[in-house]
């Protein structure tokens, strides 16, 4: 009940138009209950006393009770869809927003699958259940009280005989409902599970075809879409075979108030206007007790639905905005780890005790073999995690005190896999930066020195570009996410291996961009690279999340540690191949030697 009352709590802001909602149900109710007793009269006084002009009136009666009947039954309909439409909307939105603001954490343990299925399917469910419950439901019980109020003034002992059998119909849809409710649970959790199959294969379809799986991919799906299938029959089946039985019911219930209620009339007991009259009104009663199976069946789904939907909707953000935190001003770019630890949980820490210092302006690369931890250091500076141990600060104020927009409009990042919307080239590149002229994306663009390739395309910045960025290929999108990168205009700037999807030319001339535009800026760079290593001023070299050395490139090398197997593993050659290349064609760039 706690879940039920908390999705009728939707419609509390929309309370006028639920109180419209419920006239309208009070009106339709009142019409079709009116509609045979006038029958009763005009069978009654009418026909047994041939008086015409009764049966006239009766029958225009009958009429504009219907009319009005329609009416409020257009009105009660339409509200309680509009009701329902508005829920869903609500939900939807919350559900989408609750989303956005939960940290990577929480994103990190979810199937996108689930929580597409989610939006969708099970919010469809809680809006079945809006319309059904507030508004439909209501209007059932009404019918359901009248019609029994109605029938026992016309004759109680024939009441008494037609009621005989509803504690069974009763007995039947509570225990339909309690069957349903585990079988549509499966079911949600099935089709959620073949969304996130679906979406897996669509957005890995090269990966399968690369691979020749296709008729594995194929199979697999078509055994979840198996489960899916044989849950609803199951499902349908039980429904099918409470309503065969309801109906089977309703049939023996008609057979003997024919017989017993004829010989009420016989004996004088009972009009036959009024014998008409009450199978009516038992008719009218036999709707919604039909129903009582079909509405526990919405109620059951509604609460399946809405516990999945609220496990989002009260999911707890790991990255917390502090009360009164304050707005980080334009930082000068002043960044300090302090002891900084981090683990994704208790038992596997990612990074222990590191400890650095990056004045402002400086470039600071980070090296290490995969699973070292650079990633995740850079990744708790704009925090999306936050640390477990340690402090993070930024010209001397904790991160975990400054508000997380102020902190992101410092700190801008070029993730190792790009990502590109559904949009112009435009649109992608001032994603960030919604307010920026053409003239400065252009002078974005060219400095990540995209802006000739760009204007060589049939529709230029208005290029539309599909969906991942599937149009284009590596190098151009991590320009363009470079590009998007740079219009923010951080003061700090994180490059995740940036230039890993590039060619060395295409490189080399990112990185004398990059040269003049990293002047006055803190730069992180997760280094693959020898350009990137001998322009820092800060080395960091990382082992299974610690800090085993660090320096500048020609300290590092003097001390012929871990840095000095690293560079004699992967980076002596590309030096000699560079030095090579620069004596062979051009002379050196300044970014090709140490800083002083």
């Amino acid at each position: 009940m706690g879940i039920l009352l908390r999705e009728l709590g939707f419609l509390r802001k929309y309370w006028r138009r639920v109180v419209l909602a419920y006239l309208c149900l009070l009106g339709s109710a009142t019409f079709s209950m009116a509609t045979p007793w006038i029958v009763k009269g005009a069978i009654d006084v009418g026909l047994a006393q041939g008086d015409s002009s009764f049966l006239i009136l009766s029958g225009l009666l009958i009429v504009g009770a219907s009319l009005l009947r329609g009416g409020f039954a257009y009105g009660q309909t339409y509200l309680g869809e509009y009701l329902s439409q508005a829920v869903a909307y609500d939900l939807r939105n919350a559900i989408y927003d609750r989303l956005q603001r939960l940290s990577y954490a929480y994103h990190d343990q979810q199937q996108t699958g689930q929580l597409m299925s989610r939006a969708t399917a099970d919010v469809e469910a809680v809006r079945m259940f809006i319309f059904m419950g507030s508004v439909r439901a209501v209007f059932i019980l009404t019918m359901l009280l009248v019609s029994c109020y109605l029938l026992i003034s016309l004759n109680w002992s024939l009441t008494l005989v037609a009621f005989a059998l509803l504690p069974f119909l009763g007995h039947r849809a509570v225990s339909t409902s309690l069957a349903l409710r585990p079988n549509w649970l499966a079911v949600q959790q099935a089709v959620a599970v073949l969304g996130t199959i679906l979406q897996e294969n669509l957005s890995g379809i090269r990966v399968v075809k690369a691979f020749v799986r296709e008729a594995f991919e194929s199979q697999k799906f078509a055994g979840t879409a198996q489960e899916v299938r044989l849950l609803n029959y199951r499902t349908n089946r039980i429904q099918s075979a409470n309503s065969a039985l309801m109906s089977f019911i309703q049939v023996v219930i008609v057979a003997i108030i024919l017989w017993y209620g004829g010989r009420q009339v016989m004996e004088g007991h009972l009009s036959l206007g009024g014998l008409v009259a009450f199978n009516a009104y038992l008719a009218m009663l036999a709707m919604p007790v039909r129903s009582l199976g079909w509405i526990a069946n919405v109620f059951a789904r509604a609460i399946s639905s809405g516990e999945r939907v609220f496990e989002i909707l009260d999911a707890e953000s790991a990255v917390k905005e502090r009360p009164g935190a304050r707005e980080l001003p334009l930082a000068r770019g002043h960044v300090r780890f302090d002891d900084v630890s981090f683990g994704y949980d208790a038992v596997s820490p990612v990074l222990r005790h590191v400890s650095f210092a990056a004045q402002p302006g400086q470039l600071v690369a980070l090296l290490g073999a995969t699973g070292s931890g650079k990633s995740t250091v850079v990744s708790l500076l704009p925090r999306f995690y936050d640390v477990t141990g340690g402090s993070i600060t930024i010209d001397g104020a904790d991160i975990r005190d400054v508000t997380l927009a102020s902190l992101r409009r410092n700190v801008s990042i070029v993730h190792q896999d790009v990502f590109l919307f559904t949009a112009t080239i435009r649109d992608n590149i001032r994603y960030g930066a919604t307010e920026a002229t053409q003239e400065e994306i252009e002078a974005a663009t060219r400095t990540a020195r995209l802006h000739d390739f760009i204007m060589g395309l049939p529709d230029g910045y208005d290029t539309w570009v599909g969906e991942r960025g599937i149009t284009l290929s590596g190098g151009q999108k991590q320009r363009v996410a470079i590009a998007r990168t740079l219009l923010m205009d951080p003061r700090i700037l994180i490059l995740d291996d940036s230039t890993s999807s590039v060619d060395m030319e295409t490189e080399y001339l990112i990185q004398v961009a990059l040269g003049e535009l990293m002047q006055g800026r803190t730069t992180f760079v997760i280094a693959q690279r020898l350009r990137t290593v001998l322009n820092a001023d800060l080395i960091l070299v990382l082992r299974d999340g610690q800090i085993v050395e660090s320096g500048a490139h020609r300290e590092l090398l003097e001390q012929g540690g871990l840095y000095r197997e690293i560079y004699d593993l992967q980076l002596r050659d590309q030096e000699e191949a560079a030095a090579g290349v620069s004596g062979a064609s051009t002379p050196s760039s300044p970014l090709l030697s140490t800083r002083p």
